[in-house]
């Protein structure tokens, strides 16, 4: 059984701290992303990996400005009435990948309830600028659900052709009205099989915190549920509270226990997983894309060649 009283703010194990970034590497990739007007979920969601992403000259892009029409209890993207779609936006995240030498580049965006499609028409005009100015970059998108347009966003998006498409179920049912209010689990999980019947050949990730007062148990379901819509890629990674105002941790798991649960998940058939407290979305995305490819490879070449 989970502990279920909260952690008191700010107080963190050794295994969770990290130093602040301070490299040159890192001041050049904040001053680009300026240049550009480009908004990056690291930044905006307070991630622990900043300083070594951007010494690496990684990030991931926040298209659709930096306010978001949901107020998920976990998040620490601002909430409000989103201003105006950027029109110049694709071009600039096209720029930042040739200027930073990407060969694998992430693109996530806030909720946008606001606009007809979501905004699944700006990940397809940035998919196709990227296309054509960096074409040697794969691209991953982290997608919100679309609520209530998920149909038509996702067959827009898929038929871009990304390389991975990422959509957290972020925690278990049992904790989404008070952690993930306006989202529906399983309107997230069909997303993520409907990519898959639209396109059998995509990728696709999806992603949990731990520590907020979920089961073992509800982890491993969650796990079974992923595989039936047929998720190729499972991370698993520590909840940290971004405020005070903010779901408190309920617990600080232990690396042994993403240990075991990266163990479950393998046996249960995920292509790759990625679970260790540090763990998010989009850490070590270009490495894991290359180990996500020659997974596919590995299985494929144990399945007989029909006759």
């Amino acid at each position: 059984m989970t502990n279920a009283t909260p952690i008191p703010f700010a107080r963190k194990p050794e295994w969770l701290r990290v130093r602040a970034p301070t490299s040159p590497a890192f001041r050049e990739t904040k001053t680009l992303m300026r240049q550009l007007n480009l908004n990056t979920v690291c930044e905006e969601a307070a991630c622990p990996n900043i300083g070594e992403c951007w010494q690496k000259k990684h990030a991931t892009v926040m298209i659709l400005g930096d306010t978001c029409t949901r107020a998920c209890a976990f998040c620490n993207v601002k909430t409000g009435m989103p201003g105006p779609v950027d029109p110049l936006e694709p071009v600039h995240v096209a720029e930042a990948c040739a200027a930073l030498g990407l060969s694998h580049i992430v693109v996530t965006s806030v909720d946008r309830d606001d606009l007809p499609d979501g905004g699944a028409s700006q990940f397809v005009k940035v998919i196709e600028a990227i296309r054509a100015r960096a074409p040697a970059t794969t691209i991953e998108i982290l997608t919100p659900d679309f609520r209530n347009k998920a149909d038509a966003a996702v067959e827009a998006i898929v038929a871009a052709r990304p390389d991975v498409y990422n959509h957290n179920l972020e925690t278990v049912p049992r904790l989404y009205p008070t952690i993930r209010p306006g989202a529906r689990y399983y309107h997230s999980l069909r997303l993520l099989e409907r990519v898959k019947t639209l396109d059998s050949s995509l990728f696709t990730k999806s992603g949990l915190m731990v520590g907020l007062g979920e089961e073992r148990l509800e982890i491993h379901q969650v796990m079974d549920d992923m595989r039936v819509a047929g998720v190729d890629f499972l991370t698993i990674g520590q909840y940290l509270q971004p405020t005070p105002r903010h779901a408190p941790v309920v617990e600080f798991v232990p690396p042994e226990t993403f240990a075991r649960y990266r163990m479950v998940a393998e046996a249960k058939g995920f292509l790759l997983v990625s679970a260790s407290p540090l763990t998010r979305s989009s850490h070590h995305a270009g490495t894991d894309f290359a180990r996500l490819k020659a997974a596919r490879a590995a299985r494929l070449a144990k399945v007989p060649a029909l006759a």
